[in-house]
């Protein structure tokens, strides 16, 4: 992208989690949202690829950076997937769906 002057925060997921998860009750509230927390988080990264503020996405969206922070918010908001696939095209993406089959022996 063109010469953005701001400074993405950074963010280490990895880090965040092993931090987070020594704090009672945070494994089963986080695999409750485990499918939220990382769509939120691929959101994230394709936006920081594209090297794009929030607003900038708002304003290819057509849309406003609160809506975009809602967006990439996770477990505040689920975005339908017109939504979702107007983000990919914003931040320069293709979105991908898909159903995978679950392991045996888990409900």
């Amino acid at each position: 992208m063109t010469n953005l002057k701001y400074q993405p925060i950074a963010h280490n997921h990895e880090a965040f989690i092993a931090r987070a998860s020594k704090r009672a009750g945070f494994a089963d509230a986080y695999a409750a949202l485990e499918l939220e927390y990382q769509l939120a988080n691929q959101m994230l990264k394709a936006r920081t690829r594209a090297g794009l503020t929030q607003d900038a996405v708002a304003n290819l969206m057509g849309t406003t950076k609160s809506a975009i922070s809602r967006l990439e918010t996770s477990g505040k908001h689920a975005p339908s997937i017109a939504t979702l696939k107007r983000y990919a095209a914003a931040v320069g993406c293709d979105l991908q769906v898909k159903l995978v089959p679950r392991k045996a022996g888990i409900a």
